[in-house]
């Protein structure tokens, strides 16, 4: 019967009074309710608890919790009755409570939740609908906390229907209704710089002075006299490899110079610099009507220096004025952060967002390729890594693949894919030709299941074989292990490979191996391996929970007693910590992570690196076999970042900030609640936002931003100048679940970074030990500076770099986040 026949027939339970109803089998059963079933959302309230909701009695970390309701409706025409199918539901809020006597509800893992009615319990005739009330924790202030694609999956039948209505990325068309953001002064009062910026984009730069600007700003410019009309250009770069001066020559192709050429030589000069820019990347461009020079300190420069001239040339050719440029980068780490793990990107558009980086000067792309929500790298040998790590379907089992998760539906809607071994090899030699250095990340031990699923499938193949051995090689669980743990992401234990086991530091080496290979064969050895190493915890052990005996009103009450931490309960660990090899299952991660960094030595790799988390039980960098321990620093400035860097930098970690409320791209432009995002560190970050960051001076910040609710605080730096290895943004894939979303968020927030990874600012500040800094009260940052800086920025942005964007192929709306 196919599924138009299907979905005309009348629906009902199995068993039910309609006529041909009883002839449909199980696939067409489900395949007619995803045709005519639509379901609809409305969040009532965001505080519950001041409305006779119990939060505190239904678990929610903080006693917080919203109300809301889905709505069914039979969209189709004849009846639709309950019994004998279940409907499968994404939330990224845990569900607390479903207060419908007609269905019971159970959560399968993660953001993945199932909705069963009982069979008779209803009746839904042509356009009748009925609303099903639920609990959800925390609160629902953007369209895109609520997620797409439920589906339906009758019984007696593993074959899943997305329900029509709602396989859309589009929230609108699902979400009915989300309480407004709250109005109140301080969320929507403009800080002072903001004041500055306003008037400053009011009387923006003259256009001379925007055709000398380049993005990043230089260290120092000379101006010449008249101006070089650049159609084209004609390389001649003695110290650039071929496959390097193709990568300009493609830039130079893309912004359509495609007229008279006007020569471009440019040599290695080294230490001949002027001093400030005698290291990598430093040049000397010398516009001029005899044509273009770049003496440079080495290829990078000569590179940079290059891409420095593109900059200032407009898109399709035109009038370039007579300067001389001396010019060096800031940081030697000037980093892009890519989570392909949780919803993958194709290469086409990491080649994409790599040709902008090497355009602007970033020089690191952070790849995030696994997580608990998917692999995205094959690995020779361990096949089921991608043959089910990458993809989601509705298989409760996990043998064939994850369950769906963040709104992917059953059938990799969004959320699917990995790269080929030769994929890898030829991004990582397309990245290395414009400069740009991958950084693979394998995150571990938390946030490991896609591979814990993919290995445990591996195990259950081999064994039916009865290859024992080979089964057990890497297998990343203890299987006596009952740990009773929730993830940050609402996972259970297998979100987290046993660092106990044997299996694990095989499949580590294997895996760094293999991919250190990748690299070699690419011409681009691995400088740096990102450990992960992030968020290896129960969160029902924060400090938002209670006992259930608990009487303070402002907590969960949750079973304390049932939850264990992360290995807690395996006898592997419980044997490893009797024979002293750490102190606690607390000190677990930091231990592997010492024992990892060995298998990272032996590949050659001379830095490794690691969310903050990752290391906080360590001693320093003396504890890690490789030459550097790299910290990735991601704590908010409001929560005490300044403090953070300062410990890290004592310890001696080279550390590269990572600020939520400054430099995640996965969270909202504005506080329009159609900007898609997540919010917990910013509800509004524009490109003004990401420009005024001030990196190596953070308390000054507390002056020109509040926190992420408006309200103002204060930071005063305590002890010396803290070094820092650069900054980069990170691209958190949750709420990117295709690329073109992916590209709104990043473009054009991501020139913003640049400019601060490349470039100092007069406007920031020295550090000085013992100096506070608070919005509203000190007033020590010139901002009429800044925001003069920032008009000029924006100024060739918007006349100059958003339609090199365009031609590139960069899917966004013109100007977003630059002035809205």
């Amino acid at each position: 019967m196919t599924t138009a026949v299907a979905a005309s027939l009348l629906l009902t339970s199995c068993g039910g009074s309609n006529s041909g109803s009883a002839n449909l089998t199980p696939s067409a059963r489900a395949a007619a309710l995803g045709e005519n079933l639509q379901m609809r959302v409305e969040i009532d309230t965001n505080d519950a608890a001041t409305s006779g909701t119990n939060c505190a009695d239904l678990g929610a970390d903080w006693a917080s919790c919203a109300r809301g309701k889905l709505i069914l409706e039979n969209t189709g025409g004849r009846s639709l009755a309950a019994g004998g199918w279940t409907l499968y539901v994404h939330s990224i809020r845990r569900i607390l409570a479903v207060e419908h006597p007609a269905f019971a509800w159970k959560h399968i893992t993660g953001d993945l939740y199932a909705l069963t009615p009982a069979a008779g319990a209803f009746t839904l005739g042509a356009g009748e609908r009925i609303e099903v009330p639920f609990v959800g924790e925390y609160w629902y202030q953007r369209y895109s906390d609520l997620l797409p694609r439920a589906y339906v999956v009758a019984d007696g039948s593993e074959t899943p229907a997305i329900l029509k209505h709602n396989d859309t990325d589009d929230e609108t068309r699902y979400v009915d209704r989300i309480p407004p953001i709250k109005d109140d002064a301080t969320t929507l009062a403009a800080t002072p710089a903001q004041v500055q910026r306003a008037r400053a984009e009011a009387a923006l730069p003259t256009a001379q002075q925007t055709a000398a600007r380049a993005v990043p700003a230089v260290l120092r410019e000379t101006a010449g006299e008249g101006a070089v009309q650049i159609g084209g250009i004609d390389l001649s770069l003695a110290g650039l490899s071929a496959s390097q001066v193709t990568a300009l020559r493609s830039r130079a192709t893309t912004l359509g110079l495609n007229g008279p050429a006007a020569r471009v030589s440019g040599q290695i000069v080294g230490a001949a610099l002027p001093g400030d820019t005698a290291k990598s990347g430093g040049y000397r461009l010398t516009i001029a009507s005899g044509g273009v020079n770049i003496d440079a300190f080495d290829a990078a420069g000569l590179y940079y220096g290059a891409q420095t001239l593109l900059s200032l040339t407009p898109a399709g050719g035109g009038s370039v004025p007579a300067i001389t440029i001396e010019d060096a980068p800031r940081y030697s780490y000037r980093g892009m952060h890519v989570d392909v793990a949780r919803n993958f990107r194709q290469p086409a558009t990491l080649r994409r967002l790599i040709d902008q980086m090497g355009a602007y000067k970033l020089n690191r792309l952070h790849l995030h390729l696994s997580d608990d929500e998917g692999w995205r790298i094959e690995i020779p040998g361990l096949p089921e890594l991608t043959e089910i790590g990458s993809k989601r379907c509705h298989d409760l089992t996990e043998m064939r693949c994850l369950v769906p998760q963040l709104g992917s539906g059953p059938d990799n809607r969004s959320g699917g894919g990995y790269l080929s071994r030769a994929e890898y090899v030829a991004l990582v030699r397309y990245a290395a030709d414009r400069f740009v250095e991958i950084v693979p990340e394998i995150d571990m031990p938390g946030h490991a299941r896609a591979a814990v699923v993919s290995m445990e499938a591996r195990y259950q193949r081999l064994r039916a074989k009865g290859d024992a051995a080979g089964a057990s090689a890497y297998r990343l669980l203890d299987p006596a292990d009952t740990s009773n743990t929730t993830t940050v992401q609402f996972y259970d234990r297998r979100s987290f490979l046993n660092p106990c086991s044997d299996g694990a530091q095989r499949f580590a080496s294997k895996v760094i191996g293999e991919i250190a290979a990748m690299h070699r064969e690419a011409g681009a050895p691995i400088s740096v391996w990102h450990f992960g190493g992030d968020e290896a915890k129960n969160i029902l052990l924060g400090s938002g929970f209670q006992p259930l005996d608990g009487t303070d009103a402002g907590k969960g009450r949750v079973n304390l007693a049932a939850q264990d931490k992360p290995w807690a309960r395996s006898p592997q660990c419980t044997a490893l910590l009797a024979a002293g090899k750490a102190a606690s299952v607390d000190e677990l991660p930091s231990m592997f992570a010492r024992q990892v960094s060995q298998i990272v030595r032996t590949n050659g790799i001379g830095t490794m690196a690691a969310w903050q988390d990752g290391i906080k039980h360590a001693n320093g960098p003396q504890d890690f076999a490789t030459a550097n321990m790299m910290v990735t620093m991601w704590d908010p400035i409001f929560w005490g970042a300044a403090d953070t860097v300062q410990s890290l930098g004592k310890q001696g970690y080279k550390t590269v900030l990572a600020l939520p409320d400054y430099l995640y791209f996965d969270f909202p432009y504005s506080l329009d609640q159609h900007e898609r995002g997540y919010y917990w560190g910013s509800h509004a970050t524009d490109s003004f936002k990401t420009f005024s960051l001030a990196p190596d001076n953070l308390p000054q910040n507390a002056e020109i931003m509040a926190d992420r609710d408006g309200v103002p605080f204060e930071v005063t730096s305590a002890g010396p100048a803290p070094h820092i290895e650069g900054i980069q943004g990170q691209a958190w894939a949750e709420v990117m679940r295709n690329d073109q979303q992916f590209e709104y968020m990043v473009y054009p927030r991501v020139l913003a970074l640049a400019e601060r990874a490349w470039h100092r600012a007069a406007w920031e500040l020295p550090y000085r030990d013992g100096e506070r800094f608070k919005l509203g009260d000190t007033n020590k940052v010139d901002k009429a500076a800044l925001a003069q800086d920032w008009a000029g920025f924006m100024s060739v942005v918007q006349n100059r770099e958003l339609p090199k964007l365009t031609r590139a192929g960069a899917l966004m709306r013109p100007a977003l986040g630059l002035s809205n």
